[in-house]
């Protein structure tokens, strides 16, 4: 058994290895390493080579130590702001879907209300404003999606339907662009541009009315 060992730390030394990946990949003392390998020193080259994975391993180290801090970090914030703002009241939720509409929604379409947008996240809160804020029947919304000609086309349908539970029957024929989504240098549009649309001249009206009523104030 010892003598396997050897002749693979043996083999692994002329292969440039380290003492410690060597340690590593045998489970022997490093004591015996030293017995074993004190007449097979590395080369100017090997030195070299382990010297650059070292520091390789050091930066891959410290990324991840960054990497690690940082989620941690990310977490505790979130657990604080989620206990500090929830559960939002209707009317803090009819105020945050104000402000989402002001930088997303349409202003110029006399007739509707529209929101348009990449982001499934952003898209899921419209409905639910639309849907539980503004008391908009789900089967009143209508969808429209901008997709791209290498995409899954039925599967994204799909993928927002499943996303949005609302039927096929609501969802426009989508506009395919004709470019690639590898010409995008954007990972949003992954699935596309969504809008969801809902023919109400009054409910607009009460909706922008309600944000310059805001806006006025400040």
């Amino acid at each position: 058994m010892l003598r396997d060992q050897r002749r693979l730390a043996i083999k692994m030394r002329l292969d440039g290895k380290s003492y410690t990946e060597i340690r590593d990949t045998l489970r022997v003392a490093k004591s015996t390493l030293s017995l074993w390998l004190r007449n097979y020193p590395l080369s100017v080259n090997q030195i070299s080579s382990l010297t650059g994975r070292y520091k390789i391993r050091q930066i891959e180290n410290y990324k991840e130590s960054v990497r690690k801090r940082n989620s941690l970090r990310l977490k505790k914030t979130y657990q604080t702001q989620q206990k500090m703002l929830l559960p939002l009241t209707k009317r803090e939720n009819f105020i945050a879907g104000l402000f989402l509409y002001l930088g997303e929604g349409a202003k110029h379409n006399e007739a509707s209300l529209l929101v348009t947008n990449t982001d499934p996240t952003i898209i899921k809160f419209v409905l639910f404003w639309y849907t539980k804020i503004l008391k908009i029947p789900k089967d009143k919304i209508k969808v429209g999606l901008q997709l791209y000609k290498n995409m899954d086309i039925k599967g994204e349908i799909n993928f927002w339907g499943r996303l949005l539970s609302i039927s096929s029957a609501n969802f426009w024929k989508p506009y395919i662009k004709k470019t690639d989504t590898l010409n995008i240098d954007h990972s949003g549009y992954s699935h596309g541009t969504c809008s969801l649309y809902y023919g109400n001249a009054r409910l607009r009206e009460k909706v922008l009315m309600s944000i310059k009523a805001i806006l006025d104030k400040i």
